[in-house]
C-alpha cells in the first residue's frame, strides 16, 4: 500500500474513499484510532493508502476530482 494523502479532514478522506470505491481500487485510512485518541489537537493526521499496483491510476482519479493539491508527493 502507498500513502497518497495525509490529513485530518474527514470529509476529504470520505470523498477520496468514495472515488476509490467507485473505481474498484482498494484503499485504507490508517491511523484513524490514534487520531481519535489524541482528540482535536491535529497532531496525528490520518493516512490515505491505496494498493501499490494501482497507485498511478488512483493519483489520476484524485487529480481529476480536484484533490491533486492534497497528494503527498506534490503531483498535480
Amino acid at each position: 500500500m502507498l500513502e497518497l494523502i495525509r490529513t485530518n479532514d474527514a470529509v476529504l478522506l470520505s470523498f477520496a474513499e468514495s472515488l476509490m470505491r467507485d473505481a474498484g481500487i482498494h484503499c485504507l485510512v490508517a491511523d484513524q484510532g490514534m487520531s481519535i485518541l489524541e482528540g482535536s489537537l491535529g497532531m496525528l493526521p490520518r493516512r490515505f493508502l491505496v494498493e501499490a499496483e494501482r497507485a498511478e491510476e488512483a493519483k489520476r482519479i484524485l487529480i481529476d476530482a480536484g484533490l491533486g493539491g492534497e497528494l503527498r508527493d506534490g503531483d498535480a
